[in-house]
């Protein structure tokens, strides 16, 4: 006849599968790791959700600039009523999907990101998640006045707060989010993660705290590393070689 403690002592791997559950529950209850774990997810949507919206630039850009070469070779060899008519159609297109989708928006951009942070417990509307890539790359591929900056700050500043709206985490965890995914976009797009971490703590969060700071470090760093992975590690902007040749330059 067997004991039931002599069960056990006889199947040590008991033992340890008894401690799973409670290592789990230790897991849950810990606010840091949970922080790290969900800094990750967002770094990495952030990550692919910038190369997404790189190459959806270069897809409007070849349809309405047919050509081979860079920016500028393309644009020396386009007609001049091409670059007064297609960004014309591109504002066109971007106002009327704006007029019939998005009369809600008043600008989506980085003062958007911060009014969220600063006023709505950093809630941005789920569809303006779809919308702001889609607007900003017609835009930008068709010649529009307008930068990648703020498009990639809001793509992933809204992955940081719709993951916390799904989760329904606290508010201030969800401002940490929304913190973590601007972090991880600007590191993806610009090769920068010190910058994209400077960029959210000051700019988007104003919060320099411990809480604040680890989990945007790491949305960062993983968003660099799978920019890195598929793009290269090169710097975002090439500065070329300038020499003074005289005294009157300077």
């Amino acid at each position: 006849m067997i004991c039931p403690g002599e069960s056990s002592a006889r199947n040590p791997s008991n033992n340890h599968l008894s401690t799973i559950p409670s290592f789990f529950r230790k897991l849950k209850n810990n606010e840091h790791v949970i922080m790290a774990l969900l800094a990750v997810a967002v770094g990495l949507a952030a990550g692919f959700g910038a190369l997404g919206f790189r190459l959806l630039i270069e897809l409007f850009q070849s349809i309405a600039y047919p050509g081979k070469g860079n920016v500028l070779e393309i644009a020396m060899e386009t007609p001049w009523y091409m670059k007064f008519w297609v960004p014309a159609l591109g504002g066109v297109a971007v106002g009327c999907l704006t007029y019939f989708y998005a009369k809600d928006a008043q600008g989506i951009g980085i003062p958007e990101v911060m009014e969220a942070v600063a006023l709505r417990k950093g809630v941005i509307k789920k569809k303006f998640l779809f919308l702001e890539p889609l607007l900003s790359a017609v835009s930008i591929g068709t010649g529009g006045s307008a930068g990648v900056i703020a498009p990639t700050v809001f793509i992933g500043s809204a992955i940081g707060s719709a993951t916390g709206q799904i989760l329904k985490i606290s508010a201030d965890r969800t401002r940490a989010l929304v913190g973590c995914g601007a972090a991880a976009g600007i590191a993806a797009i610009f090769n920068a993660p010190i910058g994209g971490c400077m960029f959210a703590l000051e700019v988007i969060l104003g919060d320099f705290g411990l809480a604040s700071f680890s989990p945007i470090v790491i949305s960062s760093v993983v968003a660099t590393a799978v920019s890195r992975h598929f793009v290269g590690d090169y710097p975002a902007i090439l500065v070329p070689p300038y020499e003074l040749e005289s005294s009157w330059a300077s």
